[in-house]
């Protein structure tokens, strides 16, 4: 299954954010997207979800148009940049009713063992990142936008989120932006870049530092 995102034109206050902005994700890949602070990786993937009307969008699944919200679907889920949770439902809830499994979630995370009747405003913000992600990535959907998934993650939790994106890959279509471009550059498959309103397929590191967004190699 194919996803592709063409066409799109967002203005704020009259300001042109995205123009024309084209970008595809599969099944069996991951699409980065790299982008200074306030370029519009956020508000792309709001719209790709489907609660940011922009002024034009064509979303095609295997070609043919998709003409209704993509979260009406069924097909995708997105971890936002907020937190998702209520901060008063159980954790063990959470799981229970987004159909993921919390012994194998603690199974990989062992530290969290303990956690299973605490509520998200109870645990730290890196914590909760970990947790939110967890149960995005494990969804039965087809399509997974992470928007900053690796915000305030310890590293001693940042290489397995790393490896469970590489996993779920497999059976998803995932679309990822964050600051952290190293470790975006390392695991996507198609590599895109968000300047000036516009999207620009990114083929190799030297790209990145022609186009201005590192200065060197890392």
């Amino acid at each position: 299954m194919i996803l592709e995102i063409d066409n799109i034109e967002l203005n704020y206050n009259q300001k042109r954010i995205l123009s024309g902005v084209y970008f595809k994700n599969e099944i069996g890949k991951i699409t980065g997207v790299l982008g200074r602070n306030g370029c519009g990786k956020s508000s792309l993937l709001k719209i790709i979800f489907g609660d940011l009307k922009p002024k034009y969008k064509l979303l095609r699944l295997d070609k043919k148009p998709l003409l209704k919200p993509f979260y009406r679907t069924g097909l995708v889920k997105y971890l936002p940049q907020h937190s998702l949770l209520p901060t008063t439902m159980k954790l063990k809830d959470a799981f229970f009713l987004m159909n993921v499994d919390w012994f194998l979630f603690v199974e990989l995370f062992p530290n969290f063992i303990n956690y299973e009747n605490t509520k998200p405003k109870e645990v730290s913000g890196g914590e909760l990142r970990v947790i939110e992600t967890y149960l995005i990535l494990k969804s039965p959907a087809r399509f997974i936008l992470l928007d900053e998934p690796f915000s305030h993650i310890a590293p001693i939790y940042m290489e397995k989120i790393i490896s469970l994106i590489k996993q779920e890959k497999q059976r998803k279509g995932i679309i990822i932006t964050d600051h952290l471009y190293e470790h975006i550059v390392s695991i996507s498959d198609d590599l895109y870049l968000l300047k000036d309103g516009y999207t620009k397929q990114i083929k190799s590191k030297e790209e990145l530092v022609d186009l201005g967004y590192i200065t060197g190699f890392f």
